[in-house]
């Protein structure tokens, strides 16, 4: 019997369940390592693993589910668990959940067959490489990688700047265009242990340290065909977008609450000064309830890949981040000098907020997405 066949005869791990498996990693696990993976860049490994044992990273895969059913939703709102303690561990979440994601939606079963399972269950993590494509296809920035058809698959040349929760035993998703068809594009996964592939660290950052980001070199690496994910690489792209933007709600939505949740452990203190700030943590919370709402009623449908529902989702991806930096302020603001210390959860979470609006697709990405789908329309 394949892996995947025996995958099917497991039962969907309940929501609540989930749920409830998430929070105690966070809390045995995760939350005495929080500091240390965001000033020290440590990696969380262990957590990832404990994660995927859970469960936490499968919901939104139907190939991986008895009835061929899925549930995005619950994918978010695992992540949120995660984020709203450490987004850098949500965001290596939303890597590996996007990973698998790319897996589900492989038009080769090849790679699908021999990959899903042990992305899903955490054996083998997993990035996404796709920030290039993504800026690629909406016209800001070339795509950096080129493959040239050799017998059996593809040797690849190039460079990506960025790509996270990466290690040389990960792989990741990424596309590259076909040399002498540069309109031609195809999506694959990558081996980091390839011959000729070397990861690069190039930079540190304020925030997000503890994600494994690497600079990806490609040195004429050959890509089989079994590692193909989809020889149409636009096609692929359509109909895996909105599962992969829909995904990054799991971060931004920790993340809110969280800064909620900041606000309103000052309030025996400092409410009767407090009072006198915009962005209240009911008034923000009232927003966040709505775009959860929003959120999990548009992951009912992760495979619709029109035009009109990825406006709805870029539209609200949108709102998230902008009520993301306005939480993340308002937590600033309502702890006071507290929350400037080098430790606090405040100026953390704004750090982190602002990853919300930059990470692609960025707050400009979204706003020139929707004013080219509306020019279309």
């Amino acid at each position: 019997m394949s892996v995947v066949a025996e995958q099917l005869n497991m039962p969907a791990p309940d929501v609540e369940a989930l749920l409830q498996a998430t929070g105690d990693i966070v809390e045995r696990e995760l939350k005495p390592l929080t500091v240390k993976i965001d000033l020290e860049g440590l990696y969380p490994e262990q957590v990832m693993r404990s994660l995927g044992q859970a469960g936490a990273f499968r919901p939104h895969l139907p190939a991986l589910s008895a009835d061929g059913s899925h549930d995005l939703g619950a994918t978010i709102q695992a992540m949120a668990r995660v984020s709203h303690e450490c987004m850098s561990t949500g965001f290596a979440m939303w890597c590996q959940d996007t990973a698998a994601w790319y897996l589900q939606n492989a038009a080769n079963p090849q790679v699908r067959e021999d990959w899903l399972d042990k992305v899903a269950s955490g054996q083998v993590l997993a990035g996404t490489g796709m920030s290039n494509t993504m800026k690629a296809f909406s016209g800001i920035e070339p795509l950096r990688l080129t493959g040239t058809r050799v017998d059996g698959g593809y040797i690849v040349n190039g460079s990506l700047p960025w790509v996270s929760n990466l290690g040389e035993d990960h792989v990741f998703g990424t596309m590259f265009s076909v040399a002498g068809q540069p309109e031609r594009r195809v999506m694959t996964l990558v081996d980091c242990a390839a011959e000729g592939f070397t990861l690069r660290l190039a930079a540190h950052f304020t925030g997000m340290e503890g994600t494994r980001t690497f600079a990806c070199i490609f040195e004429d690496v050959f890509i089989p065909d079994a590692m193909i994910i989809d020889e149409d690489g636009a096609a692929f792209l359509k109909r895996s977008r909105a599962g992969i933007v829909l995904l990054q709600f799991g971060m931004g939505l920790g993340n809110i609450q969280a800064c909620i949740d900041i606000c309103r452990e000052v309030e025996p203190l400092l409410g009767h000064v407090n009072s006198y700030l915009d962005d209240r943590p009911d008034e923000l919370q009232a927003e966040l309830d709505d775009a959860k709402e929003a959120v999990l009623a548009l992951a009912e449908e992760p495979f619709d890949s029109s035009d009109e529902f990825f406006r709805e989702v870029l539209e609200l991806r949108l709102a998230a981040s902008e009520l993301a930096l306005r939480a993340s302020q308002s937590a600033m603001l309502h702890t006071g000098a507290k929350g400037y210390l080098h430790t606090a959860p405040a100026q953390r979470k704004l750090r982190e907020s602002y990853f919300v609006a930059i990470v692609t697709p960025a707050i400009k990405h979204l706003r020139k997405e929707l004013h080219t789908l509306a020019e279309a329309a």
